[in-house]
């Protein structure tokens, strides 16, 4: 399985001013291939594809028994994007045991639908440990599995949406530039909370990432305390091209 089209390479196809001017779309429809291509068919594609590949294909692929728990667990998690997740906690919404749960979610990240961000935990005490965030590959498919494609002015998932964008998309430079990083998230009980953390030959980066460019930025001083020299930065799309096309210094 390949990943959805990325940004770095659409701004290769067609210049970074344009692909900037149309991030509001990308997040709404997302980058798979079918989307790019057929402008104005975007809502049916993706309601066809997102039933076609999610329903059928992983079905097919894996023998899955109870599609209709499969739904649930997809909208549950679509929901749910830029919050911690609890594999117990689900399970009792789509009315599941924890072994089929962990089950679908590996069948899921396995084949490029979602991945999981786990929590760095090191040397705070009252660090979260085991906790995890789930993310899609694809915005456009996240929306469809909630049936939303409102424009931003009629929607409240903006920052998680912007949030699941700006990760999904790290995560794909990555390994296209073929980078040894590992990416996570940091929270305490408080809470206090950094969106991504990303550490790469040993140094980490924190970044705060933030729809509104003019919203101010404060890292935690807990964080800043326990992990000296850890650089950061805020993610918004007035910078997001630094984020995704070279490593934020």
């Amino acid at each position: 399985m390949l990943y959805p089209v990325s940004f770095s390479e659409m701004v290769a196809h067609h210049g970074l001013l344009t692909e900037k001017r149309l991030i509001e779309h990308r997040l709404r429809f997302g980058y798979y291939p079918e989307i790019l291509t057929k402008s104005g068919e975007e809502k049916e594609l993706l309601k066809l594809l997102a039933n076609s590949y999610l329903y059928k294909d992983l079905l097919t692929i894996e023998q899955v028994k109870k599609p209709a728990l499969l739904e649930k667990l997809l909208k549950a998690l679509a929901l749910q994007v830029g919050s911690e997740v609890n594999f117990s906690e689900l399970g009792q919404m789509v009315g599941a045991d924890f072994k089929t749960i962990e089950k679908y979610i590996d069948l899921l990240e396995r084949t490029f639908v979602i991945f999981r961000l786990p929590a760095l935990h090191r040397n705070v005490r009252n660090e979260i440990k085991k906790g995890k965030k789930i993310y899609f590959y694809d915005c456009g498919i996240r929306n469809a599995i909630i049936g939303n494609f409102n424009r931003f002015s009629s929607r409240s998932d903006v920052g998680a949406l912007w949030e699941n964008f700006v990760i999904a998309e790290r995560k794909k430079f990555l390994a296209y530039q073929g980078k040894d990083a590992t990416n996570y998230f940091w929270r305490t009980t408080q809470p206090q909370e950094v969106d991504l953390i990303e550490e790469e030959e040993g140094a980490l980066s924190a970044f705060e990432i933030k729809w509104n460019p003019a919203e101010r930025v404060k890292f935690s001083q807990t964080f800043i305390e326990n992990y000296p020299g850890t650089q950061t930065a805020a993610i918004s799309p007035a910078n997001v091209e630094d984020f995704l096309l070279e490593k934020v210094k």
